[in-house]
């Protein structure tokens, strides 16, 4: 892959969906702890008891950490509202140059035991939030290419797969997730113009986040820290956008590919062996 001669986020603005907590949060810390300006996008303003963080513990985190922070309080689904908070990021920080579509919603269920409400959530959300998260910033990220900045959009989503094996217990949690992935495949291809970077991220294994301890039977032993997606993340957001698009990143894969040997440091207990395979990684 190739980079950019300067590695470093610092000076650029991203644009972070879900970032309140766990995998969105992890990824605005690593650029943070560069310098960089981040706009952090979530629902969550009031604490929850069980699922911990808002949207202003952590801006407080990404100014601890280093960087600038702006909190807006956003449901994506609202086109009025992403709007509105692109015009806040681009009035705060004077652009955006990297996108993280990360919000998502899940429902590991059958056909018969989706309701209608929670499928709307799921494509809601997870489809059509990122598109128009990926509409509504890409003006800004067209600018940003101009300058020469290297935009990015990066999609937390799987490698496309039509293996029925990822469809049959929860086909619409899969369709949501894979929708988010074509937006990938697509988007690479018809922002290629404007020098933008789209590619998707995925872990290979179950990632420890309060989110996940609300699904039965996940042993958080059993599954790696975040910092190993926000690491990942960084590398790719490091990137020269005009030369690396169209990729489906497996996060352990594409750190190897760096150098990195030490994957047990990202275990949630170190030197656990049987780690908890993630879904659509074959």
């Amino acid at each position: 892959m190739k980079t950019t001669p300067a590695r470093t986020l610092k000076g650029k603005t991203l644009f972070v969906t879900g970032a309140s907590r766990g995998i969105g949060l992890a990824i605005a810390l690593r650029a943070a702890a560069d310098g960089a300006n981040i706009v952090l996008v979530a629902k969550t303003t009031v604490p929850n008891p069980k699922l911990p963080g808002t949207l202003y513990s952590a801006a407080a985190e990404i100014k601890a950490a280093g960087g600038q922070a702006l909190a807006v309080p956003c449901d994506i689904r609202d086109d009025v509202a992403v709007a509105g908070a692109v015009a806040a990021a681009a009035d705060r920080f004077g652009g955006i140059d990297i996108l993280v579509n990360n919000a998502s919603a899940i429902s590991l269920t059958p056909t018969p035991a989706t309701s209608m409400k929670r499928f709307d959530l799921m494509f809601g959300v997870n489809v059509r939030g990122t598109y128009a998260c990926t509409q509504a910033c890409l003006g800004e990220l067209i600018k940003s290419g101009q300058a020469g900045r290297s935009p990015h959009i990066l999609n937390m989503s799987p490698p496309l797969s039509l293996r029925p094996h990822w469809f049959a217990q929860h086909v619409a949690y899969t369709m949501a997730k894979y929708g988010m992935s074509m937006c990938t495949l697509g988007h690479s291809a018809e922002f290629k113009q404007y020098g933008i970077g789209v590619n998707s991220l995925w872990p290979r294994t179950a990632i420890a986040t309060a989110a996940l301890q609300l699904i039965p039977g996940i042993d958080p032993h059993k599954c790696r820290k975040p910092e190993i997606l926000s690491d990942a993340a960084w590398l790719i957001l490091t990137s020269d956008a005009s030369a690396t698009s169209g990729n489906f990143f497996i996060d352990d894969t594409l750190l190897a590919q760096h150098g990195e040997t030490d994957f047990d440091r990202y275990a949630v207990t170190p030197g656990t062996q049987d780690l908890i395979p993630d879904f659509f990684v074959d």
